[in-house]
């Protein structure tokens, strides 16, 4: 299930860190936009798709790539980090699952940006 897949909150991060790691998994022309290290998993934007990578284990050797293509996005929202909550949050809702997805990102986030890249992806 996606919506436990990560816990804390996400920092964006250069995705020119995980290019190597991730070649053998984009397709053709595929390229990476954006990314966002929740501890030690990521949340990354394509032009194409979100890749969710959960690293499991005490090492973090093992892990696990979730692709969700865009199309089978519902619908997102998110919240902009408050004067007493200073976080802010995106939560994505899939086809075919009951429990969206959430993340909480710092303030200071572009937590709007995120969401602009999410709409082009869906929308398009």
């Amino acid at each position: 299930m996606l919506h436990g897949l990560f816990g804390g909150n996400a920092s964006e991060f250069d995705v020119r860190e995980v290019q190597r790691e991730l070649d053998a998994l984009l397709v053709e022309g595929e390229q990476l936009r954006r990314g966002f290290r929740i501890v030690r998993d990521l949340f990354l934007f394509t032009d194409r798709r979100l890749i969710l990578v959960d690293r499991q284990g005490m090492s973090g050797r093992k892990t696990e790539y979730h692709s969700v293509p865009y199309r089978s996005i519902t619908h997102f929202s998110i919240e902009t980090a408050g004067l007493l909550d200073g976080d802010a949050e995106l939560v994505i809702h899939l086809s075919g699952s009951l429990e969206p997805v959430r993340r909480e990102f710092k303030r200071g986030s572009d937590i709007l940006g995120v969401a602009r890249l999410l709409a082009q992806g869906v929308l398009r």
